[in-house]
């Protein structure tokens, strides 16, 4: 059984705002093996304020209000705050078990180590999605790194200091992407309420990704992580010297280097359609309360 607390800037289902932060707690919530006991919000895709009203939204969607919220810092170098504070208190509640899934700016984790230095050396394991080795092009443009450039020293801070981090990079989510038609035929034929519910909160984002970069799809970046945290074997862990810079995580850039100063895991996908299988599958374990008035727009 794994503990997780999910650091994460979710705006599912807000408009022109990724989704998949959303997908990847729908995710770690189908897993029978996860504990899920807190979420901390941080900035990124939007504002804190959008971010942590659309997690309490979607808490209550999916009747998971006993879930643990807490608040994180707003901008970068906003390191004290009650998520960092959480994050902190449960990486010495369950010393050496914690499991910290990393989905946006990495504020709140600097945060908690600013609050206990032995922080990292708490933490059980610490799964990011971030990062770039090459520049992400698209048939309209190029897609800015957007999770370790929101706050770069709070970046620098977690992969230098932080044990037994593994970094679901940009580039190696581009293995797999997820086409409108085989969502369909796994979300439009179910009867399921999470069925309709994800398909409801996410169809619209099909049409964001084509439009801005001409993306025949969509690729789950945020939900990349959360499979490699629980399912590793999916995976070929691809570990390297790297030298860490603030001014090359300005842009999420991670450098190689075959002497550099940290090692760091990069895992790769290893066959799409059973990682495919894998997260179709776990997101229709999630049970959902009754919709009667549930809203199907945001």
């Amino acid at each position: 059984m794994k503990h997780i607390v999910y650091d994460c800037d979710n705006t599912f289902g807000v408009r022109n705002c990724d989704v998949d932060d959303g997908l990847a707690l729908l995710y770690l919530l189908g897993c029978k093996d996860a504990i899920v006991h807190g979420i901390t919000s941080t900035f990124g895709n939007s504002n804190i304020e959008t971010v942590h009203q659309t997690i309490q939204k979607m808490l209550k969607e999916i009747g998971r209000e006993d879930i643990t919220l807490k608040r994180g810092g707003n901008c970068a170098g906003a390191y004290q705050s009650e998520a960092a504070d959480y994050l902190a208190d449960m990486a010495r509640k369950y010393q050496g078990e914690l499991s910290i899934l990393a989905t946006g700016s990495l504020t709140n984790i600097r945060g908690a180590y600013l609050q206990d230095s032995k922080f990292f050396e708490n933490v059980k394991e610490i799964v990011l999605m971030g990062g770039i080795t090459e520049p992400l092009i698209f048939e309209k443009k190029v897609m800015n790194e957007l999770n370790f450039s929101c706050d770069p020293l709070a970046s620098l801070t977690v992969l230098e200091k932080g044990r037994r981090v593994s970094v679901i990079t940009g580039n190696n989510c581009l293995k797999v992407l997820f086409t409108k038609e085989e969502y369909k035929k796994e979300l439009f034929t179910s009867d399921r309420d999470i069925a309709k519910y994800i398909r409801e909160r996410t169809d619209y984002w099909f049409g964001y990704n084509q439009e801005d970069y001409g993306i025949q799809g969509f690729y789950n970046w945020d939900v990349t992580a959360a499979v490699y945290l629980m399912h590793p074997e999916l995976f070929a862990d691809v570990k390297d010297r790297y030298d860490f810079s603030g001014e090359d995580l300005k842009t999420g850039y991670l450098r190689a280097s075959g002497n550099g100063r940290q090692e760091c895991n990069l895992p790769v996908i290893l066959e799409e359609q059973a990682f495919k299988r894998n997260i179709y599958d776990t997101w229709m374990n999630v049970e959902m309360p009754k919709r009667s008035n549930m809203d199907s727009t945001v």
